[in-house]
């Protein structure tokens, strides 16, 4: 089995940091700062008018998540990119694997920018509108951002469009929008699962289609829920816009790390074996993210 490069051993570091990272005295003050915003979102949670954004929300996200047409990526253009650039012999997803993670990385370059400029104008769009808003922008966002997901996959050599990585996908989601630390390890758990199944390059075993939507439709009821808590102080006018664009480009910025450290954590998986994806926590036992909000009264 070949040896990872200089830059792959550093990368790998780099990934294993971000998957562990050391909570200073500044993340302590967040914590304790959060706590009482928690509360807050909970009580307005609870306000009249929010539950048919939330249930809109819901519903919107569930559309967007069944629907590979509205966030798929085209890969032919992602290959076209790597020929321009030097690598005339990448012309499938596999052919990635071929190469060195540093020559990706260069090819991939500021993507996650582009991704959180975008997020930043949407946000603030439908901040001004308020409330009702979230039904439009919280599916918008999630549009968007598997949108990036699915780039950062394919500009690694994954291809969303198989079942595994639409689950992979919907994971780097719910890991992006864990509240607790408890609701990170259940993503976490969920995200290693997939990583060293594939890895090991055993046979996906196609899950029956009931099986799929429901897990679907369970994270995106989570999301919905989580995101509409995260977001209600758009509800308030003269810090709407503000807030819409800032937690959009905020929580874009945590989409497009992990997806950047997950899926390189994979192809070096992919390249050198499952042994290298650090287990921060036990494997789950199933596909089915198992989280609270989708057994929570909307």
């Amino acid at each position: 089995m070949p040896k990872l490069s200089k830059y792959e051993q550093h990368s790998l570091k780099e990934i294993h940091s971000w998957k562990e990272p050391d909570i200073g005295w500044f993340g302590q003050a967040l914590k304790v700062i959060n706590q009482p915003l928690d509360k807050a979102g909970d009580l307005l949670f609870k306000a009249p008018g929010v539950g048919p954004a939330i249930q809109g929300a819901i519903e919107g996200l569930t559309s967007v998540c069944h629907d590979a047409a509205q966030w798929s990526v085209r890969p032919e253009a992602i290959f076209e990119e790597f020929r321009g650039d030097g690598h005339s012999t990448v012309k499938a997803h596999k052919d990635i694997h071929d190469l060195d993670l540093e020559q990706i990385d260069k090819v991939v370059g500021f993507l996650g920018a582009k991704y959180k400029g975008i997020a930043l104008v949407e946000g603030a769009g439908a901040g001004v509108v308020g409330l009702p808003g979230l039904a439009v922008d919280i599916p918008a966002l999630i549009t968007l951002n598997l949108r990036a997901i699915g780039e950062y996959a394919a500009y690694y050599g994954f291809d969303t469009s198989r079942q595994e990585e639409r689950l992979f996908a919907f994971n780097v989601l719910g890991l992006a929008s864990s509240p607790t630390d408890s609701s990170k390890a259940l993503a976490m758990a969920q995200l290693i699962k997939i990583s060293q199944d594939v890895a090991k390059k055993a046979t996906w075993q196609e899950l029956e289609k009931s099986v799929f939507v429901k897990i679907i439709q369970e994270i995106a009821k989570a999301l919905g829920i989580r995101l509409t808590k995260a977001k209600l102080a758009q509800a308030i006018p003269a810090v709407g816009a503000a807030v819409g664009g800032g937690f959009n480009a905020y929580f874009t910025m945590k989409v497009c790390d992990a997806a950047f450290y997950l899926y390189r954590e994979r192809f070096l998986a992919h390249k050198y074996g499952a042994e290298v994806i650090e287990v921060t926590v036990k494997p789950a036992n199933d596909y089915d993210p198992h989280y609270t909000e989708a057994s929570q009264a909307v």
